[in-house]
């Protein structure tokens, strides 16, 4: 099978391009040849540019197209109007699509929209990931249409998964954001891989949620230090959220996985039913927790992800919090 993917050096869509080779299909990339253009020497690359710099895909054929890096609409328009004839087209978008993530949306839900026009993706990330698969599907009803919520594993350029697994492995007092039953979840990137190479192979269509059944906090927390071997070393001391917020700990990039604002309650206990029936199998936590920190002590990791509370803030807050006590 011929497959085109837009993007294909970072994250998700390498993992892509591994899974495909792996199984035997002939790969095309597209991209602007600066993260990692070394990788994949036998795979044939087309250098270009979404924004207005698409000679090297106009009129080229494909079995399927892998879109890893559309983030506005009008990038993703031009893209699809440069393509000759594909068959299967799979997007990949967002849970961040939904306009209510006060409790956890489904594949039906309500979406977000764009109040003041802007192409910035930063500031308007769900808003224009909606616009984007309308675009998608005005030319290809029958896209695979995926909304994965925080994908983690190997190569993740964020640290937003990868600070738990080796926090925990350093030892010492680790802060954890109460309470502990809160929902947590994620998926591992090389089963969203997987499964949307095997949706390219067998022509699935639709939209679904693509994440894990969710977990608990505190069943994700005490996972990452079962696999670190940092049960003896690692003193988890759980510290409550007004606390947190009161104490300018950001939620979710500067603590991971942590969301206070009730505004979003329902983002990290998402239904994954609809996903699951069409062949999404998620592997054990306790392998996406091992393989991350395996990478991460390679050497490979970030060595300063934007995800992650800085260590001498933590203790200062962990100090506060247990004079209360």
């Amino acid at each position: 099978m011929r497959i085109l993917v837009l993007g294909g050096t970072q994250f998700l869509g390498r993992h892509v391009v591994d899974v495909a080779l792996e199984r035997g299909d002939e790969l095309t990339l597209f991209n602007r040849g600066r993260t990692r253009p070394e990788l994949f020497p036998d795979v044939e690359k087309l250098r270009g540019d979404r924004d207005n710099d698409l000679a090297a895909l106009e009129g080229r054929d494909f079995d399927a197209v892998v879109d890893t890096s559309g983030y506005v609409p009008r990038l993703v328009a031009q893209t699809l109007d440069a393509l000759g004839d594909v068959g299967h087209y799979t997007f990949v978008s967002s849970i961040s699509v939904y306009g209510d993530v006060s409790t956890p949306p489904t594949e039906s839900s309500p979406l977000a929209e764009l109040k003041e026009p802007t192409e910035d993706w930063r500031e308007a990330y769900g808003e224009l990931k909606v616009l984007c698969e309308n675009e998608v599907r005005a030319r290809h009803p029958e896209a695979f249409v995926v909304r994965p919520g925080l994908i983690v594993g190997p190569w993740d350029p964020t640290g937003r998964f990868t600070y738990w697994p080796t926090r925990l492995a350093d030892g010492g007092r680790v802060l954890a954001p109460l309470p502990r039953d809160a929902a947590a979840q994620v998926i591992d990137v090389r089963d969203l891989a997987g499964w949307i190479v095997r949706a390219a192979e067998d022509g699935l269509a639709g939209t679904f949620n693509a994440v894990d059944r969710p977990t608990t906090r505190e069943a994700l927390i005490e996972t990452c230090r079962r696999v670190a071997g940092a049960d003896a070393d690692a003193e988890i001391v759980w510290v409550d959220g007004d606390f947190l917020a009161a104490h300018e700990v950001g939620e979710w990039m500067e603590l991971p996985l942590w969301l206070h604002d009730p505004d979003y309650a329902g983002m990290l206990s998402v239904d994954p039913s609809a996903a699951f029936a069409a062949g999404l199998a998620p592997r054990p936590l306790e392998e996406t927790v091992h393989d991350t920190l395996e990478w991460a002590r390679s050497g490979d990791a970030p060595a300063d992800p934007p995800a992650g509370l800085d260590r001498e803030k933590e203790q200062a807050v962990l100090d506060e919090w247990l004079s209360k006590e």
